[in-house]
């Protein structure tokens, strides 16, 4: 379930992340695929460190995954956006 919701989390963050970001804005299914890539790695990064609320389904553990998801998924658009504008240059 944590999963999830990282994954789901991390393809909104990643959207979000391209509509605030617009040299880093790479379309909307890419933003949602690295935005699921980077929610998932962002989650499981976390749970592992013990933090973003791994092994509950309580509504603070789902709202810690939710925002690690969310912000793992905008990282690594923001990432790849600013990679792809250094390499075209």
């Amino acid at each position: 379930m944590e999963l999830l919701i990282s994954l789901i989390a991390g393809a909104v963050g990643g959207n979000i992340a391209g509509g605030l970001l617009k040299n880093a804005n790479l379309g909307v299914l890419v933003n949602s695929v690295a935005g699921i890539v980077g929610g998932g790695l962002g989650g499981q990064i976390l749970s592992a460190l013990g933090t973003g609320g791994a092994g509950g389904t309580d509504f603070g553990a789902l709202i810690g995954q939710a925002a690690s998801g969310g912000v793992g998924g905008g990282v690594l658009l923001a990432v790849i956006g600013l990679i792809r504008n250094a390499m075209a240059k």
